[in-house]
């Protein structure tokens, strides 16, 4: 496979779970401007490789470089350029919406145009912004864990079913954020049971287990 020195590049990439093996010889790319949807049966690994591109897990085989540089390597920014959102919503419940993305802020260092209460009006959450996460419904409970995307500077998005909970307006809502970010540069790595559209990107498909990438 032709490689990039820059953008994402998994390499040779093995899964096992137990003594199963979920994937091997895994090998795919993404660049600037691109969005890759991983796709398969339930149990085909889509959540385990997510896990191991965010460095929470590691390969059985393989590696995985960043602008030509393994992920690894104590020289990398990939983990200041990735945010990773897996499929339950990485909140507090006891903290309210806004002490939640303040604890994001401060761990990430970011602070963007807007700031928190931009982020949640726009993400749909006006006038929830002081109440505790554990009394807000599921879909709102998302919402706050999506509004991370608002306040981010990183270029890579790692995003585990974030449709989960919403309805068709807040789906809407979220596709213009990601447009928004691919068409500025920006990579996106999305699973999801529903269809997904991204306007104006370009838009692969990783299938599991075939290991294929598709355009």
């Amino acid at each position: 496979m032709h490689e990039s020195s820059t953008g994402l590049v998994a390499q040779a990439i093995s899964c096992t779970r137990g003594y199963r093996e979920l994937f091997a010889g895994l090998d795919f790319q993404l660049q600037a401007g691109q969005v890759l949807r991983v796709e398969g049966e339930n149990g085909s690994g889509k959540t385990s490789l997510l896990r191991i591109l965010a460095g929470l897990a590691q390969p059985a085989d393989g590696q995985i470089l960043w602008n030509g540089l393994p992920t690894r390597h104590a020289d990398n920014d990939y983990f200041q350029q990735m945010l990773y959102l897996g499929h339950k919503p990485s909140i507090k419940f006891e903290l309210t919406p806004v002490e939640n993305l303040c604890m994001h802020q401060a761990l990430h260092g970011h602070v963007q145009p807007g700031g928190i209460e931009g982020a949640l009006e726009k993400i749909g959450l006006y006038g929830f912004e002081d109440i505790i996460c554990a009394n807000l419904s599921a879909g709102q409970k998302r919402r706050v864990a999506l509004a991370q995307l608002l306040l981010t500077r990183a270029s890579l998005w790692i995003l585990d079913e974030p449709y989960t909970s919403l309805d068709v307006d807040a789906v809407k809502m979220l596709e213009g954020v990601f447009a928004e970010h691919v068409n500025g540069g920006g990579m996106i790595i999305i699973t999801s049971h529903q269809p997904v559209s991204v306007a104006d990107s370009d838009y692969r498909r990783l299938c599991l287990p075939d290991t294929e990438v598709m355009q």
